[in-house]
């Protein structure tokens, strides 16, 4: 049979008639193996599917094995209703987004299974579906959940002989009250219970289409997690399905569309760190299905340090309490990573998980936030890459860089771009390594001009940000948090910097074992080169020298953790609804977050002040663990032979050694896009900079400050060489 099966994935037909005899050969081959099958697999007794089989529950552990976070089978809950007792509205919802034709058909769908053949003997495997309701009860309620063409011939079997000796109402009965809605929770009457506070018969329209969408992937779908505008979609879909079908009329599909579900707040329980137990539930439920997960009695060996794990939840809860009241800032959160792995070692969401006046069971750690300019240290990384380096002289003076409007304008309403800083201070010629260290803005914006969207933004995607869109997306603003990212991935680059360029992308799993111990499946490392290790140096040189914050930070800054090797970043939205700061050693790399998940502002302070103290603490503790050692000193990445701009010498570009040992410098003060091709900094400069569309916007507010400050071209000067 096998070979039979081998010659034909070989066999290619060259007419019409050999592919009606090829398909007719494997219909009948088909239909005699389902006959055999048909006569010898007995149905089990009936009353076996009221019972949901439940072999041993999958359990979920720390990284040492030995700390259980969650057990998937405690306390199942599953109250079993009468097809009488369940809302029309459900079963109709149910049928209409899981199979239209449940009423139509003998236990399978025919087309469907001939197509499953098809493809699957081709493929030598048995993963086409096609499950009717029928299917589903027999799969759920008799069967494994192997993939083997025996248990699939078995499910096709069990479903004819199934809709021979119960009715359609009692199938769908059997369905109602086996559907999952996440964790230990089966069947409707229980999830409309702990949803909405009301039985079964009582839901709404709109509230038995949620009922209908969850199951598909309970965890991915949950209330409670951050998937609502996927769960919102897949809701209206079963509502646009009830509708083409003929079960709901237009009135009854526009009233539902538009009414407001308030679901109850999720309920306590036995689960330790919930934000990661549910992350981790979701990956999980992806590979492997909810099914799996209840049966196969695993054993999950997590990434999750848990003494670092109860450390975060208690100070995130205690200082966003105390931002709650100082800066209107009601939540927070804390993800730390190790970086020569990526395992997460913490993942605090929240103040609370069960706090339902934040809606604190979503996880901030996986939103999509702005992050301000906790993003800068990617698009200095590019520019390092590109051949400018730390000492690099930019001018941080007000700069008109719309091009639709006059250099001299003043103006921030578009299609002008005059981006401020943050104390509204302008400081003259600096050097990058500054300019980064202090967060100025109008430098930042430069630097991503110099760079360019797409290859900042590619940067940035290969150290780790997933959320990031093309380049058609953003504008220079991308370089002061114009885009959404999430604190893990945040987080999980940064580590980049902290593991000397080499990406190791994040990971919640180290193991699977089964019941006896033995290794289902290892989560093994899969390490990248994301960035020149040079370019990762200096980066973590900048953002850990605090001589170079100092002016904008202070000296005994919450950036800061004397007698420790520590390099931070902060950041702050423009109109103060969040608050970050991201930090490393090479041993482990920690961000925060606070703000409010319903988006309102803050208190008009930056983050060193809302989120860096939360910070500064968990820091220090982790340290404790996670001992930091030195970041490896930094490779030069211009030299003596590079362009005076680039090496920090902005008062002009022709010089000679001084028998002193100082270089003498005729001043000539210009933008750095007088001197550098921007996209060929080390190479000839442009013979006419007017080509470059920024040159005469730069060059203006350069010239301009020149005056303002005495500098005249043409002045002999003694400067000490960088």
């Amino acid at each position: 049979m096998l070979r039979f099966i081998s010659m034909l994935r070989h066999f290619r037909p060259r007419s019409r008639y050999e592919l009606i005899l090829l398909l007719g050969s494997l219909i009948l081959i088909a239909g005699s193996f389902i006959f055999f099958w048909t006569t010898t697999i007995p149905i089990p007794d009936i009353r076996s599917l009221e019972e949901r089989k439940v072999t041993q529950s999958t359990k979920i552990y720390d990284r040492t094995g030995t700390i259980l976070l969650d057990d998937l089978g405690d306390d199942v809950t599953r109250t079993i209703v009468p097809i009488s007792e369940i809302s029309p509205y459900i079963q109709k919802a149910s049928v209409a987004i899981e199979d239209s034709e449940f009423y139509e058909h003998n236990g399978i769908k025919v087309t469907s299974f001939i197509r499953s053949i098809l493809v699957n003997v081709v493929r030598l495997g048995f993963e086409q579906g096609g499950s009717t309701i029928t299917q589903q009860v027999v799969k759920n309620s008799i069967l494994t959940t192997d993939k083997t063409i025996i248990r699939k011939v078995k499910e096709w079997v069990l479903a004819l002989k199934l809709e021979q000796i119960l009715s359609k109402e009692e199938i769908l009965s059997l369905y109602l009250n086996e559907s999952p809605y996440g964790g230990s929770m089966y069947g409707v009457e229980e999830a409309s219970m702990r949803f909405f506070g009301k039985p079964a018969n009582a839901v709404t329209l709109a509230e038995a289409a949620y009922l209908a969408a969850i199951p598909q992937a309970p965890t991915y779908f949950s209330p409670y997690g951050n998937h609502l505008d996927a769960l919102e979609s897949r809701k209206n879909l079963v509502l646009a399905r009830m509708h083409e079908l003929g079960f709901i009329s237009s009135a009854e599909y526009d009233a539902a569309i538009q009414e407001q579900v308030q679901f109850q707040p999720p309920s306590q329980s036995g689960i330790r760190a919930p934000h990661f137990v549910f992350f981790v539930r979701e990956q999980l439920e992806k590979e492997y299905g909810q099914r799996a997960l209840e049966e196969n009695g695993w054993r999950i060996i997590t990434t999750l340090d848990m003494e670092l794990e109860e450390k975060a939840e208690e100070i995130v809860k205690r200082y966003a309490l105390e931002n709650q009241e100082k800066f209107n800032a009601s939540n927070a959160a804390i993800v730390a990573i190790h970086p020569q792995t990526g395992d997460i070692l913490t993942m605090a969401g929240s103040r609370d998980y069960f706090d339902d006046t934040i809606d604190g069971n979503v996880n901030i750690a996986v939103a999509k936030r702005q992050p301000g300019s906790s993003f800068k240290p990617f698009v200095y990384a590019a520019a390092f890459q590109k051949g400018y380096a730390p000492e690099t002289a930019l001018f941080d003076v007000r700069t008109q860089f719309s091009t639709l409007c006059p250099a001299d304008s003043t103006s921030e309403d578009p299609p002008c771009y005059y981006p401020e800083n943050y104390d509204g201070v302008y400081r003259g010629p600096m050097s990058l390594r500054d300019a980064l260290a202090q967060s100025i803005n109008t430098v930042a914006v430069k630097v991503l001009y110099l760079v360019g969207l797409e290859p900042a933004l590619q940067v940035a995607r290969t150290m780790g940000i997933t959320t990031l869109e093309g380049p058609d997306r953003y504008g220079l603003t991308l370089v002061l948090g114009g885009g959404e990212v999430t604190l893990l991935d945040l987080v999980s680059a940064y580590g980049v910097f902290a593991n000397e360029g080499t990406r190791n992308p994040y990971r919640a799993i180290l193991s699977i074992q089964d019941r006896d111990g033995a290794v289902v499946r290892e989560y093994p490392l899969q390490p990248v080169e994301a960035l020149d290790q040079s370019v990762a140096h200096s980066i973590s040189d900048v953002l850990a020298d605090n001589a170079a914050r100092t002016p904008a930070f202070g000296s005994n800054s919450a950036l800061s953790i004397p007698g420790q090797h520590v390099a931070a970043k902060t950041g702050t939205t423009n109109d103060y609804r969040d608050a970050w700061i991201v930090g490393y050693s090479p041993t482990i790399a920690v961000g925060a977050w606070a703000g409010n998940n319903d988006n309102t502002p803050m208190e008009k302070r930056v983050a060193g002040f809302i989120v860096a103290p939360l910070w500064n603490e968990f820091m220090r503790a982790a340290l404790q663990k996670y001992p930091s050692s030195p970041f490896p000193e930094p490779e030069p990445l211009v030299t003596a032979d590079s362009k005076p701009i680039l090496r920090g010498i902005w008062q002009g570009s022709d010089s000679i050694s001084d028998p002193s040992g100082m270089l003498r410098v005729t001043t000539a003060v210009h933008s750095i896009l007088y001197w550098v091709d921007k996209n060929n900094p080390a190479g000839p400069k442009l013979s006419d900079p007017n080509q470059d569309p920024q040159f005469s916007r730069w060059e203006y507010a350069v010239r301009r400050w020149a005056v303002q400050h005495g500098y005249h071209d043409g002045t002999s000067i003694l400067i000490h060489p960088r």
